[in-house]
């Protein structure tokens, strides 16, 4: 087994992280410890400024028009649990695509048993790309919501957000993003993008802890979005309502300081010439990664992969070997070379479905991050062609 440890599961989570967020979860720990919000000394009001200036970057660095429309949340699924169950009413309809993750299909099925919504899922090409006009077919009197991921966190696809957030509009129909596999690595900006409501995970391309996450909320959204925690908020004590205003409205009972105080260290290093450097190579070493699979042979698909390059990608890359299932490569790939892989279904099955490998267990996920290598790289490819020449003996 190699000795060293090559990392390529950062869709499932960032790691490893800059130094400075494990630098500034450890001095929390250690030197600051207090809640947010639930008292008047010294270390309480620190606290306090860590997530203002957390909620502040985060508010910068996606284009909100104000800190207050950035509400913290424990993961990406949170998030988006916030905004459906809290949208959502009887009688309502919804658009969404068959390559969205569980976090989005699974409370979209508990709602129509619960409150009888409809559900339309609009399928996707060879690529797990979208058509928007198919968006604007599936629209209805009564369509409340569209919903959709920004990228596959299958294949990478990066999906035509902006058109059919356009749609979207015009119909005054909301639409809610899950950025989970894009925040942190494309470009996002609210104030030029027609978006209602965009979820994402703070420890994905966000590069913070595990346990936080957001939702952002256009003005006007938070009249027609309930919450769905109540608690204490250290505002309006006296009253036994939620308050009204953001972001309290959302965020009952005591936030993830620590993690926090970790994600706010994350997106100051992401504003940095050194994080746009790295995550401008790393995107470079997808593709090379994805160009150099697909010139294996027969035996090693890379799926969703566009020779023509009439497609864009985040840095995740999916493939099969043939004469093996997808969690032995994963498992040959860690004990005999040291390289962390995800294998299955990545809780994404409509996905796999269009990929046509869902019956066969999935794929074997690859995903790059900032601190991925060109070492890193070539390590994958030579170990994938060492896995598929020896295909048929114990596989």
């Amino acid at each position: 087994m190699s000795s060293r440890r090559i990392y390529l599961d950062n869709a499932a989570t960032s790691f490893p992280k800059p130094v400075e967020v494990y630098d500034a979860v450890d001095r929390y720990q250690r030197e600051v410890g207090a809640a947010i919000g639930r008292g008047a000394y010294r270390q309480a009001f620190e606290a306090q400024g860590i997530v203002d200036r957390c909620r502040r970057r985060a508010a910068e660095f996606l284009g909100a028009e104000s800190p207050e429309r950035i509400v913290f949340t424990f993961n990406g699924t949170d998030s988006l649990n916030l905004a459906l169950y809290g949208l959502l009413r009887p009688g309502d309809h919804v658009v969404t695509s068959t390559i969205e993750h569980n976090s989005v299909l699974r409370p979209l099925r508990e709602l129509r048993e619960r409150l009888g919504i409809a559900v339309s899922y609009v399928p996707c090409d060879e690529f797990c790309r979208v058509d928007p006009a198919a968006f604007q077919r599936a629209m209805r009197p009564e369509t409340r919501l569209i919903a959709l991921v920004h990228a596959s966190n299958v294949t990478g696809t990066i999906q035509p957000i902006t058109d059919v957030g356009e749609l979207a509009r015009e119909a005054g129909v909301l639409f809610l993003v899950d950025a989970a596999q894009t925040a942190g690595h494309v470009p996002i900006d609210l104030a030029k993008l027609p978006v209602d409501l965009l979820a994402c995970p703070g420890h994905k391309g966000l590069l913070g802890p595990l346990g936080t996450g957001l939702l952002y909320i256009r003005p006007g959204i938070e009249e027609r979005l309930t919450s769905i925690r109540q608690g204490g908020t250290g505002s309006k004590s006296e009253d036994d309502l939620q308050p009204r205003f953001l972001p309290d409205k959302y965020e009952a009972g005591n936030h993830n300081a620590l993690g926090l105080a970790g994600l706010e260290a994350a997106l100051q290093w992401l504003t940095t010439p050194q994080s746009v450097s790295q995550h401008r190579f790393a995107e470079e070493l997808a593709q090379q990664l994805r160009v150099r699979l697909a010139t294996i042979g027969d035996s090693v698909k890379v799926h969703s992969y566009d020779p023509e390059g009439a497609h864009d990608y985040v840095g995740v890359v999916s493939i099969t070997v043939a004469d093996f299932e997808p969690q032995d490569v994963a498992s040959i790939l860690d004990e005999s070379f040291g390289i962390q892989t995800r294998a299955g279904l990545h809780c994404a099955p409509g996905a796999h479905r269009a990929l046509g490998t869902l019956a066969g267990g999935g794929t074997v996920r690859f995903s790059v991050g900032p601190f991925t290598t060109s070492d890193d790289i070539e390590a994958a490819v030579a170990a994938v062609q060492e896995i598929a020449a020896s295909r048929g003996i114990g596989g």
